[in-house]
């Protein structure tokens, strides 16, 4: 969680935060994606996290990217803006957030993948035809989108 993100909760408690994401789906050469099993609901869902203040949202993709699975993002294609009621989720700890989320697909990475301990429970790639039933909730629209793509591409 970030800086920002803590601060506010140590004023408003578990109220519903409007909160501003920056999330990556890695595509490897298969054209399959790299989820994360989360460690705060154990569902699966992409890397990304709070774009903090005065952030650039593709630094913070970066940034999330690197923190959650030891890859490094050479370069970025903004894949879309997701809000809406279905991206309104409360975490297992009660806090409730109203997500944008701003998401870009890195096929150009590098690095060796190392799951965060305290964030990250397992890293696996899954083609859009195989992804896993347990889909962290605020994720499930722009995770359908991209196996939608994918599946028109075939």
């Amino acid at each position: 969680m970030s800086s920002y993100i803590m601060d506010l909760r140590q004023i408003v408690g578990h109220r519903t935060l409007l909160q501003v994401g920056a999330s990556v789906i890695v595509e490897d050469e298969l054209g399959r994606i790299l989820l994360q099993r989360r460690a705060d609901n154990h569902a699966w869902g992409y890397a990304g996290g709070s774009v903090e203040l005065d952030e650039v949202v593709e630094d913070a993709a970066k940034r999330e990217l690197f923190e959650e699975t030891g890859l490094t993002a050479n370069s970025l294609e903004l894949f879309g803006v997701f809000s809406g009621p279905d991206t309104h989720y409360i975490y297992p700890n009660g806090d409730e957030v109203s997500n944008i989320d701003i998401v870009y697909i890195c096929r150009d990475y590098s690095g060796e993948l190392i799951a965060q301990p305290d964030e990250v429970e397992a890293l696996e790639f899954f083609a859009a035809d195989d992804l896993p039933k347990n889909i962290s909730p605020p994720i499930f629209r722009p995770l359908m989108k991209w196996a939608e793509s994918k599946r028109k591409t075939k």
